[in-house]
């Protein structure tokens, strides 16, 4: 078993930046990859940025691309979503997940951290 647990999340002004920060517990050798979702009042759930285990495979969505940046600390087993030039269309409640190697999907999830961006 692996347990995600993130932090960060908060009300921000557009323009402004968040850090969000995934540590990851337990069996963490099992992972082949990281990533960030978010899902917004009324939206289906999407991908945000993910990350292979070893630091390569990174991707981004479109909408986040040169605004958002995703990033490992090897030590500490966390990843960070680096979230600058926020807009109003970031705000959603953002998770973090982790798929094991040789699974397709992800199949660990945080709690998920309410991010907000006010005009």
């Amino acid at each position: 078993q692996v347990q995600l647990v993130e932090s960060g999340g908060g009300l921000v002004q557009a323009g402004g930046s968040l850090r969000l920060s995934c540590a990851a517990s337990g069996r963490t050798i099992s992972l082949a990859a990281m990533g960030w979702f978010r899902q917004a009042p009324g939206k289906e759930r999407e991908s945000v940025a993910g990350i292979g285990w070893s630091g390569s495979n990174i991707y981004y969505t479109d909408s986040v691309k040169g605004r958002f940046t995703i990033s490992r600390d090897y030590a500490k087993n966390t990843v960070f979503l680096q979230m600058n030039s926020l807009k109003p269309e970031d705000t959603a409640v953002y998770f973090c997940a982790a798929r094991r190697v040789g699974i397709t999907q992800y199949d660990y999830w945080g709690q998920g951290t309410q991010v907000t961006v006010s005009l």
